[in-house]
């Protein structure tokens, strides 16, 4: 048989083959989204905020994902480069196999992952799914990916909760003003959240949360 026919017969045969795993992982991008990069931590960071000025609709919700969004491919910049670098480009000029390309891609996300998971946490769900203990370059996904999360979520709430204090302090300064002056009548949330706005706009608070959070990344 001629061996281009032999080649042009297994391109035919595996090209509904790669349609179906591209599918698969295009479906799969926005749990990758969430559970792989910075934009959890992110995303709660920015909701405690909000919730810490008592503006609860403003910023809306699509403003605070799109800022999360637009943080977290900051952030992930150099793992998405390396990722082009390693993967993408040499699986596009078609010297590496599809399960290469997917390979290396993971390769710097789990590096960043690592960074970022501590040993307590992999341990931890080492031992409920009852899987044996590996050096730390060669956990499995399957311990990796919710010992990122957890770490991510504990991170988030830690940073949200620094930010909270100040706002706190900030109504109970303007409660305790309102009671001295007999005003009691008078809700403390009207005076106290133009007085946050105030305060969080004259120190460029956005800025100061954007740059604070993505520097807590290793």
């Amino acid at each position: 048989m001629n061996p281009w026919l032999s080649l042009a017969a297994r391109s035919h045969a595996s090209a509904p083959i790669d349609v179906l795993v591209t599918l698969t992982l295009l479906s799969l991008a926005p749990f990758a989204l969430v559970m792989c990069t910075s934009f959890v931590r992110i995303a709660v960071v920015l909701s405690l905020v909000r919730s810490a000025i008592g503006a609860s609709a403003v910023p809306p919700n699509a403003a605070l994902t799109g800022l999360a969004l637009v943080l977290t491919i900051v952030v992930m910049a150099p793992t998405l480069r390396t990722i082009e670098r390693d993967a993408v480009e040499p699986y596009a000029q078609g010297r590496i196999t599809q399960n290469a390309a997917l390979l290396r891609a993971a390769a710097p996300l789990r590096a960043f992952m690592l960074r970022q998971t501590r040993a307590a946490d992999i341990t931890l769900f080492e031992r409920v799914g009852g899987a044996e203990s590996f050096p730390a370059q060669r956990v499995p996904t399957t311990v990796l990916l919710p010992a990122f999360a957890v770490g991510e979520l504990r991170s988030g709430f830690a940073i949200g909760f620094a930010l909270y204090l100040p706002f706190v302090a900030i109504d109970l300064a303007v409660a305790s003003i309102l009671m001295g002056l007999g005003m009691v009548m008078l809700s403390p949330p009207v005076v106290s959240l133009p007085v946050k706005l105030l305060l969080f706009v004259m120190v460029d608070g956005w800025a100061l949360i954007c740059g604070g959070v993505a520097a807590s990344f290793r």
